[in-house]
This record gives structure tokens, sequence and C-alpha cells, in this order.
């Protein structure tokens, strides 16, 4: 996920480089493209600190390092980039280029936004088997919650993927299991969510449900 996170933030800043690049024919200032991507770079930096901070600020830090590797890369290679240093007019493929960058590079942030997962995996391993089978609910940084699933003897020699988190009504995670190891141990897994909208139902792909582990939450 930290790749795709990253190479993200590279598609983006390769737009908004290739965007000050052609614009800065007029001027002939092509430095502008890489100072401009770095500027980027820093902003969101500052973003992720100041504004969202925790464990969902270190998403937008990856993006930042995408922008700041398309700026070095791209300073490196401006010298061959350049065909003229002269201030020109823009063609009609440059017009163009003007009119599709943005739309690319706005689409591409609304379909990460929209496609952005309210959960993550905070960790997952295997253990012994659990002589209480259900899950439990703690309270994390930044306010969020966390459900940790812990499995018994009918599980042994499976592994657990999380197929999905709806949470449309109430917050509803689907986990799916497959039989893949024989080392005699259960898969454990604890998983972050933004907020739990009660009731919570945490069931497996086939529909068999959990149930809550009562006594004090799991840190």
């Amino acid at each position: 996920m930290t790749y795709l996170i990253m190479l993200g933030g590279i598609f983006l800043g390769s737009i908004l480089f290739m965007f000050i690049f052609i614009i800065s024919k007029k001027s002939g200032k092509y430095y502008l493209a890489p100072i401009i991507t770095i500027l980027f770079s820093a902003m969101i930096v500052a973003y992720s600190l100041f504004f969202v901070g925790g464990f969902e600020g270190m998403a937008y830090l990856f993006v930042a390092v995408g922008f700041l590797f398309v700026s070095i890369l791209g300073a490196l290679f401006l010298p061959f980039l350049i065909r003229r240093r002269e201030p020109r007019q823009l063609g009609k493929r440059d017009k163009i280029s003007l009119l599709i960058l943005p739309v690319i590079f706005f689409a591409t942030i609304g379909i990460a936004i929209w496609a952005e997962q309210d959960y993550s995996i905070i960790y997952q391993t295997r253990v012994a088997p659990a002589d209480t089978e259900g899950y439990k609910i703690s309270t994390i940084s930044e306010g969020r919650k966390a459900v940790t699933l812990l499995l018994g003897e009918e599980y042994v020699g499976t592994e657990v993927e999380v197929e999905s988190v709806s949470e449309r009504d109430s917050t509803e995670i689907t986990l799916n299991f497959e039989d893949e190891v024989q080392d005699g141990k259960v898969p454990f897994i604890q998983i972050s969510l933004k907020e739990i909208n009660e009731p919570l139902t945490v069931q497996t792909a086939d529909g068999q449900t959990f149930e809550q582990i009562n006594g004090p939450p799991v840190n």
C-alpha cells in the first residue's frame, strides 16, 4: 500500500511538473517547474503534520515523497527537456495539454478520495488458538477504534484477509478465510477504524458472525 501511495504522488507530481513546464515556455523560466513541484511537496508535508497528524498523516507524507522525487528528477533532466531556452508561444499541443492535465490531476485526487479506505490493518500475525473466540474493541491514537479478532481451534491452519468494511448504516467487517498454513496456529488480526457505527458486525464471507468478548479492551 505504501508503494501505491508513493506512486500516486509521483503520478500527480509528474502532472504538475509537466503543467508548469509547458506554461514556462512563454517566459523561458523552465526552472519554475521543479521549484513549484518541490514547494507543493513541502505544502503537503505541512498539511500532514499540522492539519491531519497521527497515523492518517503518514499517507500524505508518502505522497509528498512522490512530489519530491519528481522535482529532483525533473531538475536533473531539465537541460535535456529544454529545446530552446528563449521564450516562445505555446503550440496547439501545448494548449490542449494545459486543458487536459488539470482534469487528470483533479480527477485522480477525486478518485483517490472516493476510493479511500476508512480502515487499516494495524497488526497481523499467527498465534496459538485462543480459549475464547470473538473480537474486542479498543481506542487508539487520534480517537480511532481498533477491532482485535481472537480465533479458536476451528481456524487452525487458515489465513485471514479483510474482504470489505461497510459503514453505510452500521459498521460491518467481512473477513475471508483460506486454508493455507499447517502450523497449528490461527491468524491474529487487529483492524483500525476511523469510527464504529453501532451495531458492529464482524463476520466471515460465509455469513458466520463473531461475538464481542466481554472484559477490558485490548490495547
